[in-house]
């Protein structure tokens, strides 16, 4: 038989309210009383019935996930598959729980807003892989719903956690000239992204920084796929680079296969690089020298910082931005 704030109650001594009270976690209950009814809690694994929870708390204990791209898309790339499955468990240690947001048309993509914002079925909303301009974004910002982006947004007003993508690819330019590499080219991510456009002017500064001019007959952009960055590097070979920064490592892992199926040995005649630092990077042949960024740790911030605007701690938008780290293996010569 399921347990009743009533019987919780009954066991530890006090009334319905104040079990109530201890569960929504009240300020005005005795520690003594609070303690004895945790403790009755503890040993019988209560759990309270979430809706009359949400009810008194006015939380449905809820945070959705938008990623406002085609599913087919999504499950091609690895970052997704890893952002969320690192939301869900930062926000399961924070005692909320996931609901995930996809589309495949323009259309459901504009029933989302009614959906997530209107609804009231969330706390709260994680956005992540906008484009540049992007207008589902602008209609969430209209609403009182607390929104965090996960990724830097292209406008001011929004809370966001972010990795330093142009901090990253900026040590990636620096590494490979440091190494003597002179004609750097580029397999650029969409620049109608933050992200894209980030890696692509960290990826200058670097080579700036060392003195080296960027030559545009080096840069191709692609998709984030293994296979534009197959495309990308046919397209980049008559150009003749002796290294090649690609903006994700399922685009390198495609350039180093055009690099091969070209006769040329990596990295004697060409280096390659990547960013993304997942498990594909370290089994390729050569290592691949990548940025890692912390997906785990991207997806706690965002999820405590989402939090913390819904509970109203905090009123005005707030930017963490995540450290990366260069990872130096053989497809550079670097180790």
């Amino acid at each position: 038989m399921r347990l009743k704030l009533e019987d919780i109650g009954r066991m530890a001594g006090v009334s319905r309210s104040t079990v109530s009270r201890v569960i929504n976690d009240e300020p005005n209950v005795r520690p003594e009383v609070r303690a004895r009814v945790e403790d009755v809690i503890r040993r019988t694994g209560f759990t309270p019935n979430a809706a009359a929870r949400s009810l008194v708390s006015r939380r449905s204990g809820i945070l959705g996930l938008v990623i406002p791209m085609r599913v087919h898309d999504l499950f091609e790339d690895p970052y997704f598959a890893r952002l969320i499955r690192d939301v869900t468990v930062a926000g399961n240690t924070a005692g909320t729980t996931l609901s995930l947001f996809l589309f495949q048309t323009e259309e459901e993509e504009r029933e989302i807003y009614p959906r997530v914002v209107e609804s009231g079925f969330v706390d709260g909303v994680l956005v992540t892989a906008t484009r540049i301009g992007d207008p589902l974004l602008t209609r969430m910002r209209a609403s009182s719903m607390p929104i965090v982006m996960i990724g830097r947004p292209d406008t001011d007003g929004v809370s966001y956690v972010d990795v330093d993508n142009r901090g990253g690819a900026r040590r990636v330019a620096e590494h490979l000239v440091d190494l003597g590499r002179q004609r750097i080219a580029m397999i650029a991510a969409p620049a109608n992204t933050t992200t894209g456009a980030d890696r692509h002017l960290g990826f200058i500064d670097g080579l700036t920084e060392r003195g080296v001019v960027a030559d545009p007959q080096l840069r191709v952009v692609g998709d984030y796929s293994e296979a534009s960055g197959y495309e990308g590097m046919k397209s980049l070979l008559a150009e003749r680079p002796d290294a090649v920064f690609a903006a994700s490592d399922a685009m390198a892992i495609g350039a180093m296969r055009a690099i091969r199926e070209e006769g040329l040995a990596i990295p004697d005649d060409i280096a390659v690089a990547g960013f993304d630092g997942f498990t594909a990077s370290e089994s390729t042949d050569p290592p691949l020298t990548t940025v890692r960024q912390p997906v785990d740790a991207t997806a706690q911030h965002a999820v405590r910082l989402l939090n913390r605007l819904i509970d109203g701690e905090i009123h005005e938008p707030t930017a963490e931005v995540v450290p990366v780290e260069l990872l130096p293996r053989r497809s550079t010569a670097a180790t």
